[in-house]
């Protein structure tokens, strides 16, 4: 099994979600809010990053 899948159940471990807010916050900051197809691509990750965290933090809490 590929450690690279990106599929939502894969085995990596997951950040918080303010961690990763925090990186997306720093993306838009560093960007001036203008992102080049590279920078909209990993926004575009950090915000399933960040959906799985807040995910899982519903399950913990349930």
């Amino acid at each position: 099994m590929s450690s690279t899948s990106s599929s939502p159940g894969s085995a990596r471990s997951v950040r918080s979600a303010a961690v990763v807010n925090a990186e997306i916050r720093a993306l838009w900051s560093r960007t001036d809010g203008a992102l080049s197809p590279a920078d909209e691509a990993r926004y575009q990750e950090l915000l399933v990053e960040w959906a799985a965290a807040v995910r899982e933090a519903l399950v913990k809490a349930a």
